[in-house]
């Protein structure tokens, strides 16, 4: 695994570690909520990133067979 994939999981892995750690608080920090939301959105989208278009995929196949 490259080293972008592993910082993206580990992006995931704190945001969501920080967004339930400030949810289950009983006074909830609102500022804490959002930065792990945030860095979970960051690491998620990094990952997303490198998955390619399921559509894209298939018109290509359709355009190799028409030929």
């Amino acid at each position: 695994m490259n080293l972008s994939k592993t910082i993206s999981y580990f992006l995931i892995a704190i945001g969501g570690l920080v967004a339930v750690y400030a949810q289950a608080q009983e006074d909830q920090n609102q500022m804490i909520l959002i930065g792990g939301i945030v860095i979970l959105m960051i690491g998620v989208y990094r990952v997303s990133r490198g998955i390619p278009s399921k559509s894209n995929e298939e018109d290509s196949t359709d355009n190799n067979q028409e030929s």
